[in-house]
């Protein structure tokens, strides 16, 4: 039982951290009854910008009684963007992580803001893929949306994991695993 008790450990921060922020964000979501938050407006501002860049022509607009963003163009509303398309979600599990794993705390500090910004430009991306998706290719958007780009923020998210345990801290994944 004692060498299962940095897993356990590792779970009881994980799980309270997690559940603590997502509690905080549900919170702070809910004050914004049937409009959206402002990270949702900054992040579908954000991506229709990126995506007039890239040569679309993209406006942000409020849904009327409803807590997103759409994204259009001149044929009208291309997507919706929710709260739940901001990624904050994502960095609550990413957060949770790196303070459940530990390491030193002059290295968090500037890894933590480094993987955040990473998160937050790869879900802008998310956002552009799923209004090129919507816009040229619908039938696949279902698909596209739930699982391809659920998938690829995931990566990164597992990717960053591993830079922090095995190149910032130190750490051996593989040797945690085989338990050598």
């Amino acid at each position: 039982m004692k060498e299962l008790k940095p897993a356990f450990r590792f779970l009881a921060i994980f799980v309270g951290f997690y559940l603590s922020m997502n509690i905080l964000y549900g919170l702070w979501i809910s004050s914004y009854d049937l409009q959206a938050d402002a990270v949702t407006s900054i992040v579908t501002r954000q991506s229709s910008a990126l995506l007039n860049i890239f040569g679309e022509d993209t406006t942000t607009k409020p849904k009327a009684l409803a807590p997103s963003i759409t994204i259009v163009n001149s044929s009208g509303v291309v997507i919706s963007v929710f709260e739940g398309c901001n990624g904050i979600n994502v960095m609550i599990v990413f957060l949770s992580f790196l303070f459940a794993f530990g390491g030193q705390w002059n290295k968090l500090i500037w890894f933590l803001p480094v993987g955040l910004v990473l998160i937050y430009i790869a879900n802008l991306g998310r956002v552009m893929t799923l209004y090129y998706v919507a816009e040229y290719w619908q039938d696949y958007f279902y698909y596209v949306h739930k699982y391809v780009l659920t998938a690829f923020l995931y990566a990164i998210i597992f990717a960053l994991w591993w830079w922090w345990i095995e190149k910032i801290n130190g750490a051996s994944l593989r040797a945690a695993i085989t338990n050598k």
